[in-house]
């Protein structure tokens, strides 16, 4: 329902994002995918409880400075498929966005990575160094060994509590997570934009899907050393970029983490917190073709 005339209807912020990208078929899975512009493609790769939808303005900028952004909605989020008998693990998700990229024909692709999609993005670039042009990486985590997840996100964790917690997310308690912790200014975006994240996590399965990626976080040794390989000698340049008011994804903590590990002089921090692509999604995507364009000088 609209509350004034002049405002869109949560079905309509969700419409006119499923009508701006198209679907896909990966390897049998319907995949929904943001792709605008032209030139070199800057990949983006989505965390929890998001989609796509988190890059829809990082995009637009991209498109209009010239690249040709792309993002696809993971399997059990957004507006993709949420088979029953698909792997919701990091590896996994690395392994389909690969073959996502290969379904759309491009051959090679700056990587733009946040939230589990940092994990997720990590294991495409290790496996995929060819392919990669430089990598960029928001808030998120390399440890994954030691990782605890923050407190708001580990009944989801738990079988009966994680379902019970599920339920209690509506547009009000939602939007006051999102305030807390997403943004530094949600009274500066639409409300009707901010409602849309919950309706395209729970859609027709009621987030079931979220909830197995929530159980199936990656912490072996094994998998923290692939993650490692993407930030190691590796052919391309590597820049990070962080919501320094992040009260999950502190920077003391792993801010420093990720510039330590990929071995960063500096890491740039913007005034946001989590979902800094709500806010600052022009300064992104100016450092992200800053790096483009300085790639190999």
């Amino acid at each position: 329902m609209k509350t004034e005339k002049n405002k869109r209807s949560v079905e309509e912020v969700i419409e006119q994002h499923k009508s701006s990208g198209k679907f896909i078929d990966v390897d049998g899975i319907n995949t929904f995918v943001l792709d605008k512009g032209e030139g070199e493609v800057v990949f983006c790769i989505h965390g929890v409880p998001t989609s796509s939808y988190l890059y829809r303005k990082v995009i637009d900028s991209l498109a209009a400075k010239g690249m040709r952004g792309v993002s696809i909605d993971l399997p059990g989020l957004g507006l993709s498929d949420r088979p029953k008998d698909f792997e919701y693990t990091f590896h996994t998700f690395a392994r389909f966005c690969a073959r996502a990229a290969e379904v759309l024909g491009i051959q090679k692709y700056h990587l733009l990575i946040h939230d589990i999609g940092g994990p997720i993005g990590f294991a495409m670039a290790a496996e995929n160094k060819q392919k990669v042009l430089s990598l960029t990486i928001l808030n998120t985590w390399i440890e994954v060994d030691k990782f605890k997840k923050p407190l708001p996100m580990r009944p989801f964790e738990m079988p009966v509590l994680g379902e019970a917690e599920l339920l209690t997310i509506t547009h009000p308690t939602w939007y006051l997570l999102f305030s807390q912790m997403g943004v530094n200014h949600a009274d500066a975006l639409p409300r009707e934009e901010v409602d849309a994240y919950v309706d395209l996590l729970k859609r027709e399965d009621d987030g079931k899907a979220f909830l197995k990626i929530m159980r199936h976080f990656e912490k072996s040794d094994e998998f923290k050393k692939l993650c490692y390989q993407a930030v190691e000698n590796v052919p391309y340049p590597i820049q990070a970029v962080w919501g320094a008011d992040d009260p999950a994804l502190d920077y003391d903590h792993f801010g420093n983490e990720i510039k330590q590990a990929a071995n960063l002089d500096t890491v740039h921090k913007l005034a946001s917190r989590h979902f800094l692509q709500e806010e600052k999604w022009e300064e992104i995507a100016d450092l992200v073709v800053k790096q483009a364009s300085t790639r190999g000088a």
